[in-house]
């Protein structure tokens, strides 16, 4: 296996990172669809770098079996994209579609009708995202997943899920973490020629975002969620 060149501390990066103290990072990096910017090219080397950092990310066991398809090629993109649709509609149909969640709470349905709007939008034009990353995982036992409680599996990847996006955010760039087309993994896999052994962890669209003042988000308070000692 090739490891990914370390850039040294007196390399430039490949491009000039946003002024964001360190929380602003944390607190602004967020689902981006609308705001991608489906018309501008991204520098592959960005992408190596984000993904350079990814893998500073911890992982189970240190193992670091995981494995990252980066998708740029559009008779690629599209074929994913159809997949990812026929994925979509069985969502949207869903009763946990996020556009009719909390549909007794007039403030908080506006906002999921606002997220099943942009969700929908993804949708319609995935195979317009320059960038589509797909983070995997290496399976020893041929593939097959552990039954119960899967957390000790994928939680030797989707950290470095997170530090990839975080990486991009502060490069002027936008991500979506999505587990649709998971549905449907089996033909992403063939479509991409992966061997049997390697599992998809979820769907990262990556590209320049349309602006980068992006916001915190409403969440419910801390004290509604919190359990100290007991729940």
């Amino acid at each position: 296996m090739a490891w990914l060149r370390r850039r040294s501390k007196s390399e430039p990066a490949v491009a000039p990172l946003l002024d964001l103290s360190l929380d602003e990072l944390l607190t602004t990096t967020r689902t981006v669809r609308r705001r991608l910017d489906l018309n501008r090219p991204v520098d592959p080397a960005l992408v190596r770098e984000c993904l350079e950092i990814a893998l500073q990310a911890p992982t189970g066991s240190n193992a670091q079996s995981w494995h990252w398809i980066v998708v740029t090629d559009p008779d690629q993109r599209a074929r994913i994209a159809e997949v990812y649709g026929r994925a979509f509609d069985a969502y949207r149909r869903s009763p946990g579609f996020a556009g009719r969640l909390f549909a007794a709470d007039p403030e908080r349905s506006a906002v999921q009708r606002r997220v099943g709007d942009s969700a929908e939008y993804l949708a319609e034009h995935l195979d317009q995202v320059p960038v589509l990353v797909l983070p995997c995982l290496w399976i020893r036992a041929g593939g097959r997943l552990p039954e119960g409680n899967q957390a000790s599996t994928w939680g030797s990847l989707l950290p470095a899920v997170w530090n990839y996006m975080l990486a991009a955010r502060a490069r002027g760039l936008g991500t979506a973490l999505t587990t649709l087309h998971l549905a449907y993994e089996g033909e992403v896999a063939e479509i991409l020629g992966m061997p049997p052994d390697v599992r998809q962890g979820a769907l990262v669209p990556t590209a320049h975002t349309v602006g980068t003042d992006f916001s915190r988000a409403r969440r419910r308070p801390l004290e509604e969620v919190l359990h100290w000692d007991e729940w």
